[in-house]
């Protein structure tokens, strides 16, 4: 069956059931129907985040398909409670960009997904849609104050970067000009629009701790200058009140269950190639203060998802993971060793080993951190015992444990060895990890430090853009902050040709952008951009609903 079919197969559970799981009253909680619900920020509680464990999944360089982070994270986290460790999974919510272009949803796959996929991959409960306004308001505001001859701040339009977003991938959009059309119609300007997971108040949500922080961070994103060099910020707009009573419903994370009836909380969706790749730090510790163990996954590789994981979000937060999962397929590591896409069915033991050397680099970048990682193994039906093999070959020799997960065929049943990993990993890991930087060292430094040391770089390169940047960020007094990185996902380096390990290049910073809201600056290399555009065939083309309502052809 496909995930779709497994999905409508399964005989959903009240989420009050769920909930009592959780020992969550109905009282504290605010139903959408009867299989979701948003959960109050005042069930948090940070004695229990701080005792209990955090389990990161992460992966290596991925194929265009990915390759089951979600899926292993909802199978791992069945697996755990089979064997008696009770668990509940965090992720992220799906942005309709992926789901109806190349990659489908992110709900997991085939017996480890999380239910109601087809609501999950939609429109959920309208966090997306939140953002979405929050953003364009802020937009219009500034349009509005540029036009006003009586409130006028004297902003600069030529500083202005804060551009309009819609979850949707659509290139057509990426450059614009509006104001066309007399007077009347506003000031002619560039600009254009980012998809929405881009945005820095996806990015914000993810890392706010309450409602007050949310705000706060609201009215610092940083908009451009006036005319006389003034930086403006959304609070001298007064937009910051207004976004948050929009974010108001959009902050509380929801609670849904896997397919085994676990329960699963979904909550933010920022990409990692662009952004930080996590979910929203209320939902972790939101986990953590229901269980006593708690599987999450930041997006694409170890080198983005998991640095930005480790070295913004659990720092900002006081976060401290117990153990980190990177997940291999055996058709990447083929991809790493041959760079060939149309073959990975075919058995290449060689090529396997060859791709190895990106595995590798994954694990030391892990070791990196002072964390123990386990290599999670997720099996295709096409996957020879030889392949496999050399894998697991290589993890012993690097002292790694590593385990074969059969999540989409078996779900939780298949990742009961995993889980035994895992959870003995986490049950004696040490306190604390070892961040890459220290958030007050200079900029050039801390971003010299992840290219280095978790890229394997020889140096970076600035453009002369990036270095006027770099003054304007000084000039800002935000020297202080933590970096997020916007890099293809493809390689270990900035180029996507690049494959499995590559060694003797320097990263090339471009530009460098301000988000003062979020607490980070973005340096950008090659050619990262912020609204995706459609594949040649989208998924979109094969999804459909029939007369009784049933969605069908949604993965």
């Amino acid at each position: 069956m496909t995930d779709i079919e497994i999905a409508q197969s399964v005989t959903l559970r009240h989420i009050r059931e769920i909930s009592s799981q959780l020992n969550i009253s109905e009282d504290d909680m605010e139903l959408y129907g009867k299989y979701k619900a948003k959960l109050p920020l005042n069930l948090i509680n940070e004695e229990k985040v701080a005792q209990n464990k955090l389990v990161l999944v992460t992966a290596i360089s991925p194929t265009p398909a990915g390759e089951g982070k979600t899926t292993i994270s909802i199978g791992l986290t069945q697996g755990l409670n089979k064997i008696g460790k009770k668990t509940t999974v965090v992720l992220r919510e799906p942005s309709l960009g992926p789901v109806f272009g190349i990659k489908g949803g992110a709900a997991g796959g085939g017996w480890s997904q999380v239910l109601p996929m087809e609501d999950i991959n939609l429109h959920f409960t309208g966090d997306f849609s939140a953002v979405e306004k929050a953003h364009n308001l802020l937009a219009a505001l500034i349009d509005n104050n540029i036009q006003s001859k009586s409130r006028s701040l004297g902003l600069d339009p030529r500083t202005i970067a804060w551009k309009r977003v819609m979850d949707m991938n659509d290139r057509s959009l990426r450059k614009t000009i509006i104001g066309l059309g007399g007077a009347g119609q506003g000031i002619p300007r560039e600009t254009g629009f980012d998809i929405t997971a881009a945005s820095e108040i996806m990015a914000i949500l993810c890392l706010s701790k309450d409602l007050h922080d949310l705000k706060q961070r609201l009215g610092n994103i940083f908009i451009g200058f006036t005319n006389d060099k003034k930086a403006i910020y959304a609070r001298d707009l007064n937009a910051h009140g207004a976004m948050t009573a929009l974010l108001k419903d959009a902050i509380k994370p929801n609670l849904v269950q896997t397919i085994e009836g676990t329960p699963a909380i979904i909550h933010g969706g920022p990409f990692a190639n662009i952004a930080q790749g996590t979910n929203t730090v209320v939902a972790t510790k939101m986990g953590l203060s229901l269980s006593p163990y708690v599987v999450t996954e930041a997006g694409f590789g170890a080198d983005l998802g998991a640095e930005k994981f480790l070295d913004i979000k659990c720092v900002s937060a006081g976060l401290k993971p117990s153990a980190v999962v990177i997940v291999a397929t055996i058709k990447a590591l083929k991809y790493h060793g041959t760079g060939d896409l149309t073959h990975l069915k075919d058995e290449n033991v060689e090529g396997v080993k060859r791709g190895l050397e990106n595995l590798e680099k994954h694990i030391e970048n892990v070791k990196g951190f002072g964390l123990q990682p386990v290599v999670a193994i997720n099996k295709f039906i096409t996957d020879t015992d030889a392949e496999i093999a050399a894998v697991q070959a290589k993890c012993e020799e690097h002292g790694v444990k590593v385990a074969v997960a059969e999540v989409w065929a078996k779900g939780g049943e298949g990742a009961k060895e995993l889980a035994t990993l895992v959870a003995e990993v986490a049950d004696n890991a040490k306190a604390g990890f070892t961040p890459t930087y220290d958030w007050k060292s200079p900029v050039t430094e801390k971003i010299e430090a992840i290219a280095t040391k978790i890229y394997g770089a020889d140096g970076v390169d600035y453009t002369a853009q990036a270095q006027k940047d770099l003054k304007r960020i000084s000039s800002l007094g935000l020297d202080a902050l933590p970096i997020c990185m916007a890099k293809t996902q493809k390689s270990l380096s900035d180029n996507p040709d690049l494959l499995g390990r590559p060694r003797g290049f320097n990263i090339t910073v471009r530009e460098i952008e301000v988000a003062a809201g979020a607490g980070f600056l973005v340096p950008i290399t090659g050619d990262m951009m912020r609204m995706p555009g459609l594949p040649a065939t989208p998924s979109a083309e094969f999804i459909d609903i029939d007369e009784n309502g049933n969605i069908q052809g949604l993965f």
